[in-house]
This record gives C-alpha cells, sequence and structure tokens, in this order.
C-alpha cells in the first residue's frame, strides 16, 4: 500500500492521487514523514520568512502555519504560485505593500500582519485562516463560540493585541465597537459535547424530552412520550472520522435548533478549517425540510454579513453543510461576558444599534432575493474583529412559501407568524426585539412582555433616548401595517437615531444630511435690533411663521415632473403655484407641491383637496400627513397639529423635521417637551438654528435667561445666523429685564457682545440704546438706595448717570436723522428730551 507523503496526512493512495487531502503520489510505499520533519532549518523548525517557531502535531507554534512541502527526488517542483506585493520583502521584513515593518513572534510589529507564505491560497491557510466572509454560529444550546473570519483582511491571527488599523464599518463611522479577537479553532471544541437536559424538547410538539426521573439521568436518544417522534441529541460524527472523504472531524462546537455543529479540517484544501451542520433528527420531516431550504437558499446566498457556504456532502444516511470556519463570538455571547465582567445589564446604546445596522444590511440583502430570515436573536450574529457574520440560515423560506414549517424563538417572533407567517415586516421585528434585550435590562421579553415592550418610564435607556423608544416600538409593533416598510428605511431611521444617541451621551454633535427633507427654510424670531415695546424678550413666532420655516419634504426623484419642479424651487409661493398649476401632468408631486404652496398662501381649504387628490393615488405616502398637519398649524389650531406631528415623531424617530414642529406646538402646553425636543435636534445637528431659538424662547418664558444666552452662544460661527444669535444673546441679557436683576458684569458682557459683533448704522445704534437704557435704570436704582459705586465704562461711555444719559440723547437723535416716518422721528426726538442731562439753561 502507498501511503501518501503530505505533511500530516495519514492518507493512501489509489489511481495516482490520496484519498483524504487529493494530493498526486510523489514517493514509493513507506512510512509517512513525521509531521515538521520538511522544509525547516533544522529538525521541526518552521520553514516561514522570519519565523523562529517549531513545528508541534503538524503547525507552527508562533506563527501557525504547516510546514512547507519537502520535494521529491526525481520529481519536478511544484509551481510557485505567483508572487504579490504581500509575499514581497527579505526575511523578517513583513510583506504587505507600503509596510517597513519587521515579523516579531510572527506578526508585523508596524501593521499587525502576520507573514505572507508562497504556498498560502487566497482563502487561508493554516487552522487559523479563514477564507470567507460568513459565519457560522453556536446556536441555542452552545457553550462554544465562534464566528466571522477575517481573511478578507489577510489576517491569521488568533487573539493577538496587535492593531492593523480599523477595517470593518460597524455603526457606520460614527461609534467604535470594541473589537472580537480572532478566536483560535481548537478552543472552540466541547470536551463533553452534551444538551443540558433543560434545553432538551422535542422537535415535533415542542414537549420536553429526554428528562431525569426518580434519580436516574434523562436519556440522550428516544421517542417523545407525547407524539412518539424520535429524538437524539447524541453527537453523529466523532472526531478523526472522515466526511465526504475530505472533512476530518475534530469535535463538537455547539448545538442548534438543528443539530450538532462540529469543527474539521479540509483535508483537499491545505488543511483550513471549516464547520459542519447536520440534522438535528433526521427522522423529523419538517426539520428534513428545513436542513433541505436551507441548503437550496444558501447556494444563492453571497454577501459579505451572511456565512459563507462551502460546500454539501453525504455521509452515511445524513447530509451535512459545509461553511467557513470563523472565529468570534455571538452577540449573546458579548452580552453575557459584559455583564459577568463590567457588571452591566446590556451594552451600550451605540454599540447595539451598530450591531443592529449591520444586520439590517444582510436582511436587505435576503429581502431583495425574496427571502426571509424568520428565526433572528442575538444568538445568530457573530461579531469578529470588527466585522459581524449572520448565521444559522436553517428557517429561511421564501416569502412566497406559505406551507413550509416555520421556526422561531420565544421573545423574538412577531405575534402573528402563526396565522400569516413570516413577512419583510416580521423579520424587522426580530431585529427591534433583539435591540430591545441588547440594549437594556429585558426582564420578562420571554413572558409578560413576549410581545410588547415595557413602558418607557420604567426603562431609563428608554426614558433618556426618546427617539430609541419610538424606534423599538415602530419596529416591534403588534400591527405589521404599522412596523417599517422595509429593511432599508429601518436602518435611515436607525442611523438617524444613533446620531442623537451619540449626541446626547457626549454633547458632540453628529450632522448629515436627510434623506427625506430639506434644510430648514427660515428661522422667524430672529429679528431683534428694535426694541419689542412687549414683554417678550425674543419676538414671538406666529404658527403660520413656524410651518412656513420648517423643512420640506424631498420630492420623488422617480417622478414625471420630478426635474420640473426642482427648478421651481426658487420662486415665490405665488409665482410657484401659477408656474405649477400650469404644468402639463397633474403627478403625485405636482399635487403635493401645489399643496404646499395653498398652505403658504393660506389657502388651506385648497390645499387640503389637493390631499385628498394626492391620497387616492398614494395611501400611504407619509408627506400627505406630513402635510395636513403642516396646514393644521399654518391655520393656528396648535392644539390640534401637535398629535399629527406627533404621530409622525412615531413614523420617523431619526428625523430633525417631526421633532421641531412637534417641540413649537408645545412650547405653551409643555415646555418641558419642547425644550427636551429642541435640544434633542440642537445637541445633533447645528445646521437647524430654529432649534436653538425655539430652546432659547422656551427656558426665557421659564426665566431662565443665563441658559437661553448659553444656546444661542453656542451657534457656530460660520453659520449665517451667528450674528443675528449672538444679537440676540445680547438682547436677552438685558431686555425686558427690571434694573434690580443687573449687575454691572452683566451689564459690561452685553456692551462686549455687541461691540464685538462689527454691526454698523441703525441696527447698531438701536441695540446701543437698549443696551444703555438698561444701564441707566440700573444706575439711577443704585443711586436711589444709595448702592452700588459708579465707574468704568459702558461701550466707550462712563458708567454713570450723566454720562449714560448724554450718550443716549445722541444716539435718539442720530436714529431720528435716519428714520423717514415722521411719527417714528418725533417719538425719537421726544426720546432724546426726556434722557437728556438737566441743566441750569
Amino acid at each position: 500500500m502507498t501511503r501518501c507523503t503530505a505533511p500530516g496526512c495519514a492518507g493512501t493512495v489509489e489511481d495516482g492521487y490520496c484519498v483524504v487531502c487529493g494530493m498526486a503520489a510523489t514517493a514509493s510505499p513507506g512510512p509517512v514523514p513525521a509531521p515538521g520533519g520538511s522544509g525547516g532549518t533544522g529538525p521541526g523548525s518552521c520553514a516561514q520568512p522570519g519565523c523562529t517557531g517549531t513545528i508541534e502535531d503538524g503547525y507552527c507554534d508562533v506563527c501557525g502555519m504547516p510546514p512547507a512541502q519537502a520535494e521529491t527526488p526525481g520529481r519536478a517542483p511544484s509551481p510557485a504560485p505567483e508572487r504579490t506585493a504581500r509575499d514581497a520583502g527579505p526575511p523578517g521584513r513583513c510583506g504587505q505593500s507600503g509596510c517597513a515593518g519587521t515579523i516579531v513572534d510572527g506578526y508585523c510589529d508596524v501593521c499587525g500582519m502576520p507573514p505572507s507564505s508562497g504556498s498560502a491560497s487566497s482563502s487561508g491557510s493554516g487552522p487559523s485562516s479563514s477564507s470567507g466572509t460568513g459565519s457560522f454560529g453556536t446556536g441555542s444550546f452552545g457553550t462554544g463560540s465562534f464566528g466571522t473570519g477575517s481573511a478578507r483582511t489577510g489576517s491569521t491571527r488568533t487573539g493577538s493585541s496587535r492593531s492593523s488599523g480599523r477595517r470593518g464599518m460597524l455603526g457606520a463611522g460614527l461609534v467604535e465597537v470594541p473589537r472580537i479577537p480572532y478566536r483560535d479553532p481548537s478552543s472552540a471544541v466541547l470536551s463533553d459535547p452534551r444538551v443540558p437536559e433543560n434545553r432538551r424538547f422535542c422537535s415535533s410538539c415542542g414537549e420536553p424530552v429526554g428528562r431525569s426521573r426518580e434519580g436516574r439521568p434523562g436519556r440522550a436518544e428516544g421517542f417523545c412520550p407525547k407524539c412518539r417522534t424520535r429524538f437524539s441529541f447524541t453527537p453523529k460524527l466523532s472526531p478523526g472520522e472522515l466526511v465526504g472523504g475530505q472533512y476530518e472531524v475534530l469535535g463538537c462546537i455547539a448545538h442548534g435548533g438543528l443539530g450538532w455543529i462540529y469543527l474539521a479540517k479540509d483535508r483537499n484544501v491545505n488543511d483550513r478549517w471549516v464547520v459542519l451542520k447536520g440534522l438535528l433528527d433526521t427522522g423529523d420531516a419538517d426539520a428534513r425540510a428545513a436542513a433541505a431550504a436551507e441548503r437550496a437558499f444558501l447556494a444563492e446566498v453571497e454577501h459579505p454579513n451572511i456565512v459563507k457556504i462551502y460546500n454539501f456532502v453525504q455521509h452515511g444516511d445524513a447530509e451535512y453543510i459545509v461553511m467557513e470556519y470563523v472565529g468570534g463570538d455571538s452577540l449573546r455571547d458579548i452580552l453575557l461576558r459584559r455583564r459577568r465582567e463590567g457588571g452591566a445589564d446590556a451594552l451600550p446604546v451605540g454599540q447595539a444599534i451598530a450591531y443592529g445596522l449591520e444586520v439590517l444590511q444582510a436582511f436587505g440583502y435576503l429581502h431583495a432575493q425574496g427571502l426571509v430570515y424568520c428565526d433572528f436573536k442575538p444568538d445568530n450574529v457573530i461579531q469578529s474583529e470588527e466585522q459581524l457574520r449572520l448565521i444559522d440560515l436553517g428557517g429561511v423560506r421564501r416569502l412566497d412559501d406559505q406551507d413550509g414549517a416555520i421556526y422561531g424563538t420565544v421573545g423574538y417572533q412577531a405575534p402573528e407568524i402563526a396565522d400569516v407567517g413570516p413577512s419583510i415586516g416580521s423579520d424587522l421585528y426580530t431585529v427591534g426585539r433583539a435591540l430591545a434585550v441588547l440594549s437594556f435590562s429585558f426582564k420578562g421579553y420571554t413572558g409578560a412582555y413576549a410581545d410588547s415592550l415595557p413602558p418607557r418610564a420604567e426603562v431609563p435607556v428608554l426614558a433618556r433616548f426618546e427617539s430609541y423608544d419610538r424606534l423599538l416600538r415602530r419596529a416591534t409593533h403588534r400591527d405589521p401595517a404599522r412596523r417599517f416598510r422595509d429593511a432599508a428605511e429601518m436602518a435611515e431611521q436607525l442611523t438617524g437615531v444613533l446620531r442623537e444617541v451619540l449626541a446626547i451621551e457626549d454633547g458632540m454633535p453628529r450632522p448629515a444630511p436627510s434623506g427625506l427633507f430639506g434644510p430648514e427654510r427660515s428661522v422667524p424670531g430672529t429679528d431683534l435690533a428694535r426694541l419689542t415695546g412687549g414683554p417678550e424678550v425674543l419676538p414671538a413666532v406666529t404658527p403660520a411663521e413656524a410651518a412656513a420655516a420648517l423643512p420640506v419634504p424631498l420630492v420623488d426623484g422617480g417622478d414625471p415632473a420630478a426635474g420640473f419642479l426642482a427648478g421651481l424651487t426658487a420662486l415665490e409661493p405665488a409665482r410657484l403655484a401659477a408656474a405649477v398649476a400650469n404644468a402639463t401632468e397633474r403627478t403625485p408631486e405636482v399635487r403635493l407641491t401645489l399643496a404646499r404652496v395653498r398652505i403658504e398662501l393660506a389657502a388651506y381649504g385648497e390645499a387640503r383637496a389637493l390631499l385628498d387628490e394626492a391620497e387616492e393615488d398614494r395611501p400611504d405616502d407619509w408627506r400627505i400627513a406630513w402635510y395636513r398637519a403642516l396646514a393644521t398649524l399654518a391655520e393656528g389650531r396648535v392644539d390640534e397639529a401637535a398629535p399629527l406631528f406627533d404621530g409622525l415623531y412615531d413614523l420617523l424617530p431619526g428625523e430633525a423635521a417631526p421633532k421641531l414642529a412637534l417641540a413649537y406646538c408645545r412650547e405653551r402646553s409643555a415646555p418641558g417637551e419642547a425644550a427636551r425636543l429642541y435640544e434633542t435636534v440642537w445637541r445633533t445637528d447645528p445646521g437647524h438654528i430654529g432649534a436653538a431659538f425655539g430652546l432659547a424662547r422656551v427656558h426665557l418664558a421659564a426665566g431662565d435667561r443665563a441658559t437661553a444666552m448659553a444656546v444661542l452662544d453656542s451657534v457656530p460661527e460660520i453659520s449665517i445666523r451667528y450674528v443675528s444669535a449672538r444679537v440676540a444673546a445680547v438682547a436677552t441679557a438685558v431686555r425686558g429685564r427690571p434694573p434690580a436683576e443687573l449687575t454691572a458684569a452683566g451689564l459690561a458682557a452685553a456692551g462686549d457682545r455687541l461691540e464685538g459683533l462689527g454691526l454698523e448704522g441703525e441696527r447698531l445704534e438701536w441695540l446701543t440704546v437698549e443696551i444703555l437704557e438698561a444701564a441707566l435704570g440700573w444706575v439711577r436704582l443704585g443711586t436711589a438706595r444709595g448702592g452700588h459705586p459708579q465707574g468704568g465704562l459702558l461701550l466707550g461711555t462712563p458708567l454713570t448717570e450723566t454720562g449714560l444719559r448724554r450718550r443716549l440723547e445722541r444716539t435718539y437723535r442720530s436714529l431720528a436723522r435716519r428714520t423717514a416716518a415722521r411719527e417714528e422721528r418725533r417719538w425719537l426726538i421726544d426720546c432724546a428730551n426726556a434722557v437728556r442731562p438737566r441743566t441750569l439753561l
């Protein structure tokens, strides 16, 4: 018998090729060379450039690579693989393009990458390589963890602390998610693979099986006492067993809903690590159907966030799916470890949302292929390094298949599944439930709250992040029609919520253009250069002004009139109405534009008629509800508009526009709520200047001038409203303020603010009058009380009664010369005469 001479292979040569590894015969009959006996600089030495390791058990104990294949006398050497940039460089130097590092302990001390191997394929080699971008998971009952490989980045690291830079896009680049190091495959094998008795259930009727009785341990195999369906929880494959003539089993690594999951080596492809998954019970018809479905669907799936499938093999009477091994942790493992080590009940909200966004990308792909995942939960997604992989596609089915078996998990599965079957909405429901479980201590999610969320007031995370609470409630609404329509829509809103959450947590803005709304159109209440003569410190904003200032929903680019409408955006409402009314085709976008213009022209009846007409064509278009709410607000029916905008906030929790509208409606009825909404928008995106002025108005109404001024001061200098905000801060410091509340320091600060603005002409003089009048009142009060000392300068004027009166007289007379209105000129001259210092003449 001819033995194969490939390192570490125990196969025999038949018909010129090894039956195990598939290599061509290269030696005469005889014993197989010991692993590590070839290719090194000495017996047992690793032959990899720059590596000082030793071959043990067939692999280097430093870099993890197998020994180089020995050349056989009389045989031409195998063609060398094509040399690439990453293979270049002298021994001991890193082969990565552009890197000047040195290989130390098997890894580059600069970029953290391992040394390149001339024999490695693009799919990786050695025990810690992985060739794809997918993953396979622990299942519900497993104690091991395995996850996403990192072959796309060339990494074969097994937990090295060296960093090669950010390689994933978890959290849309907004949040830094802790990396999960690649896990050594050998550490994932279970020493005693057993399914705990409390996790043994009949696959047919769900009744407990295999339980202990009268002191006797439960049976791992047998028949369900209720429905007589056969069950088996014992592994079907043993270590060393060869499956499909190619995959050598090392042992069990987890147990899932469809049976044991095994780690194996692919002897035909450079001993790469793979995962084998078979049936839970080969006698169960539904389990067979699910396994067959998994095979059919996985053959079509190709996405970086979904496990990669290599092969399907038959072994005995069972069929196995062959997947890449990917080292990492499931989200459930990450959550449990945080509870053990960090003492926290949940993950940070930003981290949980980052995971949700990655899952939604995978779901969006599956849904586009006409598939639904059905059984999503934190157990079924793996993080490795900075990449996420969706695993365990055993429950996947086609959207049009309403007769197949349905797999789900209590606490995550949508309530309508049993009646109407799975759908895109039910998939998104599972994502919402998983986000809830990951982000707060969700007690009772499989019991009292199995199909609902706890009250917001009882969950600190939800109470703090209102938009996140609203997103979860929409995603997990009992009515499927009230949920998100697709994964892209949910991801868009979830990204907006993530920006809000991060901005609230650290105070750093995360602005981004909306995909649904344009920018704010105006900022009412900023004309502050003149005395109001009324009780308000900042000018009041009318409902019509507030409605006209709100962002406008974007036009659907697929509408035939979209280009035509885009060219009319700069027109005044009346001219825009005339132009749109003459459009040759009354498309849905034309109707909506006409409705918006009619609202601006106060023709509310005509606007509602147009919206009724548009609703016949597009009953599910949220913009119709937006314009109805806008018309109600513009009419002045603020209390009626508030619940309409509140409903739009539920619908679009990641958008700023509904929050701005609702905040305005709540300024008087619920100022605390209005302040919270304005602040959320302002913290997230300083481009919404209307939120800053609204927040300042709320604080002023509560008598908190200092906070109002701080808000106005936070308007960035690059903003077109910077000067208006600073002017508002000046007015806030003195306008309508009793002299007893003023101080010399406060007056001086107001004067310094004004001088720093660089204003000229009438605008400067009106604000100067306002500060000087306030200062004069403060000085006179002090004089009457025999109080505070006088002195110093204010706007270049001595802070004395005589000095202030003289400056005020000159300023009033200058304003009188500037105005063309006779009555106003007379009033200004009267003011000058009234304020001038008394003289003896």
